[in-house]
């Protein structure tokens, strides 16, 4: 398992989704949220929208392998998607957030883990701004547990700064390189 960690907006999920396109043995799960869906987004890409009550049902059937609320808003990671892609040989890589990487880490202590930095808080709010249209105060909060996300930063097994895309992925890569080869 890869665990990929770093506040909104710092480029996790576009790391992944290439990383993926290039290497067929990697898997990842489709997160379910109670947030809404943004452009561009439909169901199932790149979650699964459900309500608030949907998703507190959820929590009580032990579906979730580890849930969280994030943002204000709810997410959760799907217990059979995992167990599925493990069982068929797959290697499982996720953008998480912190609480839920402390929760993989716990459960499956082997998993490697990647910390993605923005190059500053500054940059980190101008690419918060671009993506999602959002009041100041929701801005604030994404800023605000970005700083306590990155303060954690060391607890991961490497930090990679994406402040060039590019460069940031060629870095990503050789980590998944040595990752798919070695287990």
């Amino acid at each position: 398992m890869i665990i990929v960690v770093g506040p909104s907006g710092v480029g996790k999920s576009t790391l992944v989704d290439r990383a993926k396109a290039e290497f067929s043995q990697l898997f990842d799960t489709t997160t379910y949220t109670t947030r809404a869906m943004r452009k561009g987004e439909s169901e199932g890409n790149p979650y699964h929208f459900v309500s608030e009550e949907k998703f507190r049902e959820l929590i009580e059937q032990g579906f979730f392998i580890e849930w969280a609320h994030v943002h204000n808003k709810l997410y959760g990671t799907p217990k059979h998607q995992i167990d599925d892609a493990i069982q068929s040989g797959r290697v499982v890589i996720m953008d998480v957030d912190i609480q839920g990487a402390r929760t993989f880490k716990e459960k499956y202590p082997a998993a490697f883990s990647i910390f993605i930095l923005p190059p500053s808080l500054d940059e980190l709010r101008q690419r918060i701004s671009k993506r999602d249209k959002m009041d100041g105060g929701e801005l604030d909060l994404r800023l605000e547990n970005a700083r306590k996300e990155l303060a954690q930063a060391k607890q991961f097994n490497i930090q990679i700064v994406n402040a060039d895309f590019g460069l940031c992925y060629v870095q990503f890569k050789k980590l998944i390189e040595e990752i798919l080869k070695n287990r």
